[in-house]
């Protein structure tokens, strides 16, 4: 059964930075591309950033400079680094395989603040 855990959202201020989980069971972690997605009250899930197997990653417009996806195949964890936060990154983030398992988790909420 695929589980999708993902962890370490919060509240931070303009210009913070969080450290978001992804804890992987129940898939072939270390052979598939991973990704992290992103839900904006009101608007759909879009693409943040994607890692494939061998470590290439690649990044939407609106985080690149500011987002770092890594993972760690021996804890079966994805990791994004969240930096120079702005408010127009205020979404819960979701993390899914390439291409994406049918059930998600249920996310990690961001909120940025002053």
């Amino acid at each position: 059964q695929v589980q999708l855990m993902e962890s370490g959202g919060g509240l931070v201020q303009p210009g913070g930075s969080l450290r978001l989980s992804c804890a992987a069971s129940g898939i072939m972690f270390s052979i598939n591309a991973m990704s992290w997605y992103r839900q904006a009250p009101g608007k759909q899930r879009e693409l943040v950033a994607t890692i494939s197997t061998n470590n290439i990653k690649s990044y939407a417009d609106p985080v690149k400079g500011r987002f770092i996806i890594s993972r760690d195949n021996a804890k079966r964890t994805l990791y994004l680094q969240v930096n120079s936060l702005k408010s127009e990154d205020k979404a819960v983030y979701f993390c899914n395989s390439i291409p994406p398992e049918d059930k998600w988790g249920q996310g990690t909420q961001v909120a940025v603040s002053s």
